[in-house]
């Protein structure tokens, strides 16, 4: 039996140890799958449920939304770093259709779908001037942010949301790697009961996460 030269073997071995390593490097260097972010405050759908049950199955009178959203898909809740689309480019508004705004058109990492509902989601209490703090666990950086608000007289309860729902009240620029993206917000003639979506445009790759958060305006 022919055998390789031990110094062609001892290259071998060293080359693919190499190559293991810069993998390696490459890999810890990689954010993972599920490391990604949402909006904190106002507190998104889901973040929002998990924020009050944790991994528990929610309390149906006290938060009917969450319950529903639990058992149709509990990782909607407990994946709730992940609302987002690949590859939508400048015209996202024409990728995502109407009705699925809050559960970026399908895509994401599960079914998120439970999050487009109308309902008595749970709402956060904000004045015409607010703040939102976009948490980003795995410092994609964010090319910009739009921050929309539904039109005066939209009925989150009982809608879908659609495009032409909304308003757009601000948008960013470029924010570095960093674990949280802020930006303070002034509107003008929005009362009761409203959501406010926004949509991140990462910066590592065309990923736009859509984020839907209740409020109600004082």
């Amino acid at each position: 039996m022919n055998r390789a030269p031990a110094t062609t073997s001892r290259r071998t071995a060293l080359g693919a140890a190499a190559l293991a390593t810069a993998l390696l490097g490459l890999m810890a260097q990689a954010p993972t799958a599920s490391a990604h972010g949402t909006v904190i405050a106002p507190q998104t759908r889901n973040y929002g449920c998990l924020q009050r049950w944790g991994y528990n199955e929610p309390n149906e009178a006290q938060d009917p939304m969450c319950y529903r959203t639990y058992h149709e898909n509990p990782n909607a809740i407990t994946a709730w770093k992940a609302v987002y689309a690949n590859n939508t480019g400048d015209n996202y508004q024409q990728v995502i259709p109407n009705g699925q705004i809050c559960s970026a058109g399908g895509q994401g990492e599960t079914n998120y779908a439970p999050l487009d509902r109308p309902g008595p989601w749970i709402t956060s209490s904000i004045g015409s001037n607010f703040t939102v703090d976009l948490y980003d666990e795995a410092r994609h950086g964010a090319d910009w942010l739009e921050v929309y608000v539904t039109k005066q007289g939209f009925n989150p309860e009982y809608q879908l949301i659609n495009w032409d729902d909304l308003e757009l009240v601000k948008k960013t620029g470029r924010y570095p790697y960093q674990a949280h993206y802020v930006t303070d917000v002034t509107t003008s003639g929005y009362s009761g009961r409203h959501v406010v979506v926004t949509v991140w445009k990462a910066s590592h790759m065309d990923q736009k996460y859509f984020l839907c958060s209740d409020v109600t305006f004082n």
